[in-house]
C-alpha cells in the first residue's frame, strides 16, 4: 500500500512538473514570437521613415530601435490576451523642435484619451437600459461623457513617447511621436474622470452612479 501511494505522490510531482515546464517553455515561445514580429515590423517601418526625411534628436536610440520598442508595446497582452497597453501617435509641425514635440505629444495624448473615453462610452451606453435611468438622465450622462476627453488626457499627467522623430518642412520642423501606456491605468484614470463629472455636471442619485459606473 506504501509503495502505491509513493508510486502516485512520484507521479503527481512529475505532472505537475512538466505541466510547470510546458507553460514556462509557452510563455517564452509566445514572448521570442513577439520580440521577432517587433523587430521585423520596427525594420520595415524604419526604412519607409527614413526614406521620407524623418531623423531622431542627438542621442537618442536609432530610430529602427525607438520603433522596436513601440512594437513590443503594441504586440504585449495581459492575463486575458488583452492588449497590455494603449497607444497613440500625434504629428505637429512648428518653427522650433521642441515646440513642434509639444504639440505632437498633446495631439497624441489627445488621441489616447479619446480612445480610451470611447471604450469606457460604450460599456456605459450598454448599462444605462439596466440602471433604470430615466431619458433626460441618460442624455445627461452621455453628454457628460462625451465631453470627458480633454480632462482625460489632462488627467494622464506626463507620458514618455517610445518613438520621438522629426522631418524638415522648410524652415520648420515637423514631430512625429508614438506613445504607449498602460491600458488598465489609463482606463483607471478615465474611471475616475468620469464620475468625478458626472457627480457635478449631473442630479444622477448617487446609488445609480454606483450602479452606472461598475464596469
Amino acid at each position: 500500500m506504501k509503495t502505491i501511494l509513493n508510486f502516485l505522490l512520484t507521479f503527481v510531482i512529475l505532472c505537475t512538473a512538466s505541466n510547470l515546464l510546458v507553460a514556462q517553455q509557452t510563455d517564452k515561445d509566445l514572448k521570442k514570437d513577439v520580440a521577432s514580429k517587433a523587430i521585423r515590423s520596427a525594420r520595415k517601418e524604419a526604412k519607409k521613415y527614413a526614406r521620407d526625411g524623418y531623423y531622431v534628436a542627438p542621442g537618442a536610440p536609432l530610430l529602427d530601435k525607438q520603433l522596436e520598442r513601440a512594437w513590443m508595446r503594441q504586440f504585449e497582452t495581459n492575463d486575458k490576451n488583452e492588449p497590455k497597453y494603449i497607444m497613440a501617435t500625434g504629428n505637429s509641425v512648428g518653427e522650433s523642435q521642441t515646440a513642434a514635440k509639444l504639440q505632437a505629444m498633446e495631439t497624441a495624448k489627445l488621441e489616447m484619451a479619446g480612445q480610451i473615453n470611447t471604450q469606457i462610452a460604450a460599456l456605459i451606453e450598454n448599462s444605462i437600459a439596466n440602471k433604470q435611468l430615466n431619458n433626460e438622465e441618460a442624455a445627461s450622462v452621455t453628454k457628460t461623457v462625451a465631453a470627458s476627453k480633454n480632462l482625460i488626457a489632462q488627467e494622464m499627467g506626463q507620458v514618455i513617447p517610445m518613438v520621438e522623430m522629426y522631418k524638415k518642412i522648410g524652415k520648420n520642423t515637423e514631430a512625429n511621436v508614438r506613445l504607449a501606456y498602460n491600458m488598465a491605468t489609463a482606463f483607471d484614470v478615465a474611471k475616475k474622470v468620469i464620475r468625478k463629472n458626472l457627480e457635478e455636471e449631473t442630479k444622477i442619485a448617487h446609488e445609480k452612479l454606483e450602479q452606472l459606473m461598475k464596469f
